[in-house]
């Protein structure tokens, strides 16, 4: 597994599960995180079933996950890791970023990825929404911070 963090961060923001191809992808969008001041971990998994406990409990240290993976992303590795974060209790919100589920034009990948919104500037500008909590879903707020959907933090 690779893991990457930006020297001297003490925050962890978003953890980055790159899924086959993704990787240099994921590291792009981690360099562009880091240049807006967000921390990331990027994670390539040797193989992504059944979803590593370790890939959880790094999910359970970060604000956010993003998934980005080369297949379709309904009921995609993502979808299969946010199960396995519900069933070991980690709330941490997940989004799953790959292909949607329809017939795409055809064309070379980098046209087909550009189109659908596969590209680390269209991915980095998503992020930067979920972390400012702009964008559904939501990083989970700092401590002491308002969560933004509702101007406080939940009451349980």
């Amino acid at each position: 597994m690779l893991a990457r963090r930006p020297e001297g961060s003490t925050e962890n923001d978003v953890l980055v599960v790159s899924v086959g191809a993704m990787s240099e992808l994921a590291l792009d969008v981690a360099s562009r995180l880091g240049s807006q001041g967000i921390s990331s971990t990027v994670v390539d998994p040797r193989w992504v079933l059944p979803v590593r406990k370790s890939i959880i409990a790094l999910a359970a240290r970060h604000r956010l996950v993003i998934c980005i993976e080369d297949g379709v992303r309904a009921g995609g590795v993502g979808s299969r890791i946010r199960q396995e974060m519900r069933a070991a209790g980690v709330d941490t919100a997940l989004n799953e970023v790959g292909l949607p589920v329809e017939f795409l034009d055809h064309g070379t990948r980098s046209q087909v990825l550009e189109r659908v919104g596969l590209t680390a500037q269209q991915i980095t500008h998503d992020v930067v929404a979920q972390v400012l909590g702009t964008k559904v879903p939501f990083a989970r707020p700092l401590p002491g911070q308002e969560h933004p959907s509702t101007g406080s933090l939940p009451k349980l």
